[in-house]
Parts: C-alpha cells; structure tokens; sequence
C-alpha cells in the first residue's frame, strides 16, 4: 500500500492532541461542503431560471426558419413548395410575412408587425399554448390573434364585428403624396383571440392570415419573408438543414431556435459564466482555510515528521503525505457538498416549497455537467491548495 496515502487517511481521520488544530480542521471541512453545496444550488437555480426563460421562445418559435438572404422578401415556386414537402426530416412548413404597420381602434394608435402565417401554422407551432384567451384564427379571413398587451392599448375585444381593428400599411413604391391618393392600403378585422407570450411579444405582433395580407401589402401570392418548419423528432437538424439549402438555393438562409434567440442565448450564457465565477472567487477565498488547516497540522505532527525524516524517508514523499491529505478533505467535502445540494434541489423538484407566485415554483434544474462542474472546481482549488500548504516541509523546518 501507498504509505504517503495511508498516513494521509490516517490524518484525515483521527484527532489531534490539540483541540484547537481540530477545530480549524472541522471549520475547513464545514467550509469545503457549504461552499460546494452553495455553488451547486446556485448553478441549479441558475439553469431552472434559464429554461424558464427560453421556454417562451420555445414556444413562440419555429424548429428552423429560413429568411431571405438578400432584402426581406423571397419568391418560394410552386415545384420548391412541392419539393419542401418531401423532404425528409420535415414534418411540417409554413409560410409567412412580417411587417410593420399600424394599428388604430377606438382613437387609439399604436405601431406593430403583422405576422401573416399561413393554415399550416398550428402544425408548425403548438399554438395552444400561445392563446391566452379566446380562440386562435378559424374560417374567417379577416380574424386576427394580436399579443395581451396590444389588446390593452388599443382596447380590443374579442369577436367585436361593431368596432373592427383597422390596419394601415404604407404602400410601396415612390413617388409624390397627393391628396387624391392615400399613401397607405387599410384593412378592418376582428380580433378571435389574444395571445400571451412574454413582455416583448406581446406589444410586437399580430398574427393574421397570410391571403389576407398579401394583397394589403400589394404582394403576389408567392412573395414571402420566411418558411418555418418543423422537423421530425428522429430526423437529424445539420441534415434537414443541408436538404432545405439545397432546395432553396442561395435566396435564402435557415436558422435553428438557437440561432433565432441568439443574443437571448448569449445573455444567459454570460450571465451562467459570471455567476460561475463570482462563485469561485468566493470558493477559492474558502479554500485559504485548507492552507491554513493543513499547516496547523505540519506543526502538530512535527514530531512524527522528523522522525520519519530521520528514518530515511525523503521530503518529497513527507510532502506528498499531506499534499493527499488536503485533496482527500477537499474531495470528501466537495462530495458530500454536491449531495446535499442534491438533496435539496430534488426536494424543490418535488415539492416545490419555494414559491416566486402561489402558482409558480422556483424552477430550479437538476443537471449532471453541473455535478462534474463543481467537483473538477473543488478539486482544482483544493489540489493547489494542498500543493501550497504542503511546500512548506523542508529540511530546515525538521531539523530545527
């Protein structure tokens, strides 16, 4: 057996002669498993948080979205549509346009986008999950769905046919405004339903049919701004990605959700690596105690020391003792550390005792890269830790 790493377990478990050396060791060992502990409840909270947030995008946005290359609208051919609904991977596409226009009712204004989407929509995006009340576009032509938060500005209700919403589109082209000519199309809807997404959304756009608005935008049945697509859950993304391109041609460039949401993605992605950080900053300061602790414990044992020294065994290997010594403490507490936050987590998980709203559970989320994280985090420090604290056995140390 490794003798270093057998008096090393030795240390690691049996007490000192002086009680305040077993102290400090207690004190090291409590800091080593609240810190691990804190760190993992932190990142789990973290990444709840995250899925929380991207769950609204999700929900909002399509698998993959192609969007013009060049300018904002595209001509999609019938024999591309065709070839778009052979494609394998794709379970379902559709079309639409977005634009800004404006929006009046009942002397109340307000400047929005259209999202013109085709029948195909509902297949594309569970939008069930998107109306908040009433009912999502049906037979009529001229229903619209707009977010809770234009339905508040403008004062908007549902299946109003006396008081239709009025929609202004500029028309394009140059030339002089006259008076005998208005410099915009208008279009009178009802409104079937509100959605309700999150904040941003909900004051952006109004979804309505895609025929329907072609025309107010003084475009052909075939222009479009994007295809949305929804894709098998066996099919490979890179592969559908690739046969979409292929079919399209360079007029168009596809997206995945990621690449939609990225500067979401990014924000959350910095916000995980700062509070990483911060964390491990903390963690390191913590982890000061190991050198402290272990140094105490040189001092303590300095008897046995020099007579192992005098017995021929090197420094190198007297080191070694206690350099395995901090890595078994730090290792034992950033384990039983992650246990306990475990605990913790699944018991949120499972009860949801904590609470931002009576109906709404802190989200938290257990992830196993988030186990691995903090204990290589625990480990890396403590073995630095215990590298320092153990440098400082030398020669002249046992011989004084």
């Amino acid at each position: 057996m490794n003798i270093a790493l057998y008096i090393a377990q030795r240390y690691l478990v049996s007490k000192s002669s002086q009680n305040a050396v077993n102290i400090i060791n207690l004190v090291t060992f409590l800091v080593i498993v609240i810190g691990a502990a804190a760190l993992f409840i932190v990142l789990s909270a973290f990444a709840g948080l995250k899925t929380f947030s991207l769950s609204f995008a999700n929900n909002f946005d399509p698998d993959l979205k192609a969007t013009a290359s060049t300018g904002k609208y595209f001509v999609l051919e019938p024999e591309e549509e065709q070839k778009l609904e052979d494609l394998e991977g794709v379970a379902a596409f559709s079309k639409e346009i977005e634009e800004r226009i404006f929006l009046t009712h009942d002397q109340k204004n307000h400047v929005g986008w259209i999202k013109a989407v085709d029948t195909n929509y509902p297949q594309v995006v569970a939008v069930d999950t998107l109306v908040y009340f009433g009912d999502w576009m049906q037979d009529n032509p001229y229903e619209v769905v707009p977010g809770i938060t234009i339905a508040n500005l403008l004062n908007l209700g549902i299946n109003d046919y006396r008081s239709p919403l009025q929609i202004l589109a500029p028309k394009p082209g140059e030339g002089s405004i006259t008076r005998s000519k208005k410099p915009y199309n208008q279009l009178s809807v009802t409104v079937s339903g509100v959605y309700a997404v999150n904040e941003e959304l909900d004051k952006k756009y109004v979804f309505a049919y895609l025929p329907t608005v072609q025309p107010l935008l003084e475009k052909d049945s075939l222009e479009i701004t994007g295809i949305n697509f929804k894709i098998t859950p066996e099919a490979d993304e890179a592969t559908v990605i690739a046969g979409i391109q292929n079919i399209l041609g360079n007029k168009t460039i596809v997206k995945n959700r990621a690449q939609l949401n990225d500067a979401l993605y990014k924000m959350l992605n910095t916000e995980n690596l700062a509070i990483y950080l911060i964390f491990t900053l903390v963690l390191i300061i913590a982890l000061f105690n190991v050198v402290g602790a272990i140094i105490m414990m040189i001092l303590d044992k300095k008897g046995n020391l020099t007579t192992l020294f005098s017995l021929g065994v090197p420094i190198k290997k007297l080191r070694r003792i206690y350099f395995l010594q901090g890595l078994l403490v730090t290792s034992a507490g950033g384990l039983l550390g992650i246990f306990l936050a475990s605990l913790l987590v699944w018991s949120q998980i499972a009860f949801q005792w904590i609470r931002l709203t009576p109906s709404l559970p802190y989200p938290v989320e257990f992830q196993f890269s988030n186990v691995l994280l903090v204990f290589a985090t625990i480990f890396v420090l403590g073995f630095i830790a215990s590298k320092i604290a153990s440098a400082r056995i030398n020669k002249a140390l046992l011989t004084l």
